[in-house]
């Protein structure tokens, strides 16, 4: 199955993002910790690189990823030119009220009345942009749900005297290159669902967690991991949960199971994970380089 998903508003989303990028002096790219790479969108990168924009790389939801995979991610980006990234959750108020004071250095020239420091918020959909901006205003201005793509205007407010702050929609890019990407973003509930096949991401998520958390898995679904494989986990907790297909002799209903699989994972009920690191990201761009 390829992954794609790209809604119309995106179109017209990117454009505005464009033009309202010159007016801008920092961008606030905000990514799934769990998977940062993969939910980086590049048109964001080459859109703030053409107007060299300082980027403040938020790493969200870090409550939910490893920690140390986390801290891997966070020298990786801090070596690069022109962005500062830290992990945060911006569901805790406290953390969320430190990404100002973060943007201030990247734009010095930015810290009056007369000339305000300009933030734009940016990312992919479902990374928790609504729910920072909402924090950082104090009030509910931009939606927030479990479905990607709920914002679907840009809004422009001002934080305080001498910051504006623009929230923008959830941009995903037109083709996702890499399958393994669509898979990770599938998983962390980037793309909406009508996009997916969910027991495809299920079975997915369950061989990169027996690849890298065994323990974590077979200690929720109480698993003999001895010969298992994804579709194996699948089935398991299909069982465990009592999913079975009504008049079909006690056939699994392994829809239901991977629901169950994909919702306790986003819930960070199965621990603190991460779905790549920079090494393995190295490793499957090296590999797909070399695919003819």
């Amino acid at each position: 199955m390829t992954i794609q998903w790209f809604p119309g508003h995106m179109t017209s989303a990117r454009r505005k993002a464009a033009e309202t990028m010159e007016f801008i002096d920092v961008i606030i790219e905000v990514v799934d910790a769990r998977a940062p790479e993969a939910s980086s969108n590049p048109m964001i990168r080459e859109l703030r690189e053409h107007r060299q924009r300082p980027c403040l790389k938020i790493l969200n939801k870090a409550d939910l990823a490893d920690p140390a995979v986390t801290q891997a991610w966070l020298d990786y980006y801090n070596r690069q030119q022109g962005v500062k990234a830290t992990a945060l959750s911006c569901k805790i108020p406290s953390e969320a009220a430190r990404v100002p004071k973060l943007c201030q250095p990247l734009a010095p020239h930015r810290d009056s009345t007369h000339k305000p420091l300009r933030m734009m918020i940016m990312g992919i959909p479902n990374v928790g942009k609504s729910t920072l901006m909402n924090i950082l205003l104090k009030r509910r201005v931009a939606n927030v749900g479990d479905e990607p793509a709920v914002t679907k205007s840009q809004q422009c407010h001002q934080l305080n005297e001498r910051m504006t702050l623009t929230d923008s929609p959830g941009l995903m890019w037109p083709k996702i290159e890499h399958y393994s990407d669509g898979l990770m973003l599938a998983a962390i509930h980037a793309i909406g669902r009508n996009a997916v096949i969910d027991e495809e991401i299920a079975t997915s998520l369950a061989s990169i967690l027996l690849a890298r958390y065994p323990r974590q898995l077979a200690d929720r679904y109480h698993l003999d991991l001895e010969e298992m494989d994804g579709v194996g986990v699948i089935e398991v907790i299909a069982r465990r949960r009592g999913c079975i297909l009504k008049g079909k002799g006690g056939v699994p209903d392994l829809e239901k199971a991977a629901m169950i699989f994909l919702t306790e994972f986003r819930s960070g009920k199965l621990g603190r994970i991460s779905l790549e690191t920079p090494e393995t990201r190295s490793a499957m761009l090296i590999e797909s380089a070399q695919i003819p």
